[in-house]
C-alpha cells in the first residue's frame, strides 16, 4: 500500500511539473510575432472541456464530434490579414501531451464562412497538431453575399487563407514543441478537397501529402451543373419527388448491381450501367409506379450532363446510382443556393433583369469561369512543382455522390495523369473511387476509410498505398429528427487505385475485404 501511495505521489508531481510549463508555453504563444497577422488567443484546454460556438457544426458530409473525449490541448486563435480587406480568422490546437510530430490541417464545407471545430478534434484526438480557418468570412457558406463588392475576400476564400493559416500554423507548432513538424498533410473533402488541389497548385511547399476527397473543382463548372440539375423540374414542367428519386434509383441497382459479379446492393461500375429512364416511362393506362415524359426527360438530362440550345455537350452529368443525393439539387423552388448564390450575387451582379430559368447554359459556362476560373479553379496541368518537390496526392470520390459529380474529379484525374511524367504519377499520385458513397461519407456501400493514416504512412514511407480497406457501418445514418434508420449487415469493400476495381475471389465471407482483389475490368 504504501509503494502504490508513493507512486501515485510522484506520478502527480510529474503531471503537475509537465502541466505547468505546457501551461506557460501555451499562454506565451499570445505574443509570438506573426507576418501580417496576430495571436488574439492562446489557452490551455482542459481534457473534455471544449464547447464549440453555439450553432457552430459540421460541414455537409462530415459526421459531428464527441468533443467531451478530447485530450488537453493549447488553443490558439489567430487573426491574419494579408490584404487591407481581409479578416481571416483561424485556429491551431496544440496537443499537450504525445504529439505524434506531424502537421495536420483540414477544409471547410461550400463556401466556407466558419471552422471545422469536429475535424480537429479527430485530428487532435490522433496526437497531430491541427489547424483550421473561416477562410476570411463569417457565414452558413449557403451563399456567396459576403463577397459582393469585396474581392479580397474572394482571393482569401479561393486560396490565400489556406496558405496563411499553414504558415502561422506552422510557426505556432515550432515556438510552442520547440521544432517544426516532421511532415505537413492536408486532409479534408469538397471544398476542403478543392482547397488541397489549390495548395498542391498554388502553395506547393505547403504540404507533403494531401488527401483531397469529393474535390468541389473545378468550382465555376460545379456552379453550372448545379444550375442544370435544378432546373430540369420546371425545364419539362414535372414536380420529381422523393418517391420519384428512390423509383429510378431502386431500378437502376436491379439492372447494375451484379456489373461487378456480386448482387450486394452496391454498384460497383456506374460507368458500364446502361440503364434507361426511358424504361420507366408510363404506358398507356399507367399511372403509378412509372415517370411521366417530362420526368423521364429530366432524369435523362441529369446523366446526360449540361448541354447547350444546340445540344452540344458542355459539362458532365451524374453517374447513375447518385439518384438518391441528387434530389438535395432539384427539390427546391430555385436551384441549390450555393449555386444561384455565386450567379445571382457575384457573377451577373447588378444586372437588373437576370433570370436563371432564361440564361443559355453555353453563357452559364462562360460566365462563370470568366469571373472566377482563376481564382477557385484548379486545373489538371498546374501541379508539377508540388510533384517535383515529392509531394503525395490522394484522390477519393464516392460513385453515389449527388452533390459533386463523381464524372468531375474523374476528368481531372485523366488531365492530371497526362501531365504527369510516368515516375511520379506511379509514385505520387493515386486515385480511389469508392462503389456506393454519398459526399464524402454515408450511402450503401462501405465508406468510411481511413484518408489521414494513408497519406501519413505514405509521406513517412514513400510507398504509395495500393489498397485501402473501407467499411460499412452497420448504423446507417438518417435525416435529422427522423427515427433511426434499421440496422443492417457489416461490409468491408478493398478500395482500388483507379482503374482497378474489387473482384471478388468467388469464394469466401463476401462482407470481408480479403475475399476481392484490385484488378482490371
Amino acid at each position: 500500500m504504501r509503494t502504490r501511495t508513493c507512486f501515485a505521489a510522484a506520478a502527480s508531481l510529474a503531471t503537475l511539473a509537465f502541466a505547468s510549463p505546457a501551461l506557460a508555453a501555451c499562454e506565451d504563444l499570445a505574443s509570438l510575432q506573426l507576418d501580417g497577422g496576430e495571436v488574439t488567443s492562446a489557452s490551455v484546454v482542459s481534457a473534455g472541456e471544449f464547447a464549440p460556438p453555439a450553432g457552430m457544426g459540421p460541414p455537409p458530409g462530415v459526421s459531428g464530434m464527441a468533443y467531451e473525449n478530447l485530450p488537453g490541448f493549447c488553443r490558439v486563435e489567430l487573426a491574419l490579414r494579408p490584404s487591407e480587406d481581409s479578416d481571416i480568422r483561424s485556429e491551431v490546437w496544440l496537443p499537450l501531451q504525445g504529439w505524434n510530430g506531424r502537421y495536420a490541417a483540414v477544409g471547410n464545407g461550400i463556401w466556407a464562412g466558419s471552422l471545422s471545430y469536429a475535424e480537429m478534434g479527430r485530428n487532435l484526438t490522433r496526437s497531430y497538431a491541427t489547424a483550421a480557418t473561416d477562410t476570411g468570412h463569417v457565414g452558413n457558406g449557403m451563399t456567396a453575399e459576403w463577397a459582393v463588392g469585396h474581392p479580397e475576400k474572394l482571393v482569401d476564400f479561393g486560396h490565400r487563407a489556406v496558405h496563411v493559416t499553414t504558415v502561422a500554423a506552422k510557426a505556432v507548432v515550432e515556438a510552442f514543441y520547440g521544432r517544426p513538424p516532421e511532415y505537413s498533410l492536408w486532409n479534408s473533402c469538397s471544398t476542403g478537397g478543392r482547397q488541397g488541389l489549390m495548395a498542391a497548385h498554388r502553395y506547393p511547399d505547403d504540404f507533403d501529402a494531401i488527401s483531397a476527397m469529393a474535390p468541389a473543382n473545378p468550382m465555376t463548372d460545379l456552379m453550372v451543373q448545379s444550375m442544370w440539375a435544378g432546373w430540369q423540374a420546371q425545364r419539362f414542367g414535372v414536380s420529381l419527388s422523393p418517391a420519384d428519386f428512390a423509383m429510378v434509383h431502386g431500378a437502376v441497382l436491379a439492372q447494375c448491381d451484379a456489373l461487378d459479379g456480386l448482387q450486394d446492393g452496391v454498384i460497383g461500375r456506374p460507368l458500364q450501367c446502361g440503364f434507361q429512364p426511358a424504361s420507366l416511362q408510363c404506358r398507356a393506362g399507367e399511372s403509378e409506379d412509372c415517370l411521366s415524359p417530362g420526368k423521364v426527360r429530366a432524369f435523362e438530362a441529369f446523366y446526360d450532363g449540361v448541354r447547350a440550345e444546340d445540344g452540344t455537350a458542355l459539362l458532365p452529368g451524374w453517374p447513375r446510382g447518385s439518384e438518391m443525393q441528387l434530389m438535395v439539387l432539384t427539390m427546391g423552388p430555385e436551384p441549390f443556393p450555393v449555386a444561384t448564390s455565386y450567379f445571382r450575387d457575384l457573377v451577373f451582379g447588378g444586372q437588373a433583369g437576370w433570370d436563371w430559368r432564361a440564361t443559355g447554359y453555353r453563357d452559364y459556362v462562360d460566365a462563370a469561369r470568366s469571373y472566377g476560373a482563376e481564382i477557385l479553379d484548379v486545373p489538371p496541368t498546374g501541379l508539377e512543382a508540388f510533384f517535383a518537390r515529392g509531394g503525395k496526392l490522394l484522390m477519393s470520390h464516392g460513385w453515389n455522390d449527388g452533390l459533386i459529380p463523381a464524372t468531375n474529379t474523374l476528368a481531372f484525374y485523366h488531365g492530371l495523369y497526362n501531365a504527369t511524367p510516368a515516375a511520379r504519377r506511379d509514385s505520387q499520385m493515386r486515385l480511389f473511387m469508392v462503389p456506393g458513397m454519398d459526399h464524402c461519407a454515408g450511402g450503401e456501400g462501405p465508406s468510411e476509410f481511413d484518408t489521414l493514416g494513408t497519406i501519413d504512412a505514405w509521406a513517412t514511407t514513400g510507398i504509395a498505398p495500393d489498397r485501402i480497406v473501407a467499411t460499412r457501418p452497420v448504423q446507417a445514418g438518417g435525416m435529422p429528427g427522423q427515427p433511426p434508420m434499421p440496422p443492417r449487415e457489416p461490409m468491408e469493400r478493398p478500395l482500388c487505385p483507379y482503374p482497378l476495381v474489387a473482384v471478388y475471389d468467388g469464394s469466401g465471407d463476401t462482407g470481408v475485404a480479403g475475399s476481392f482483389t484490385c484488378a482490371f475490368e
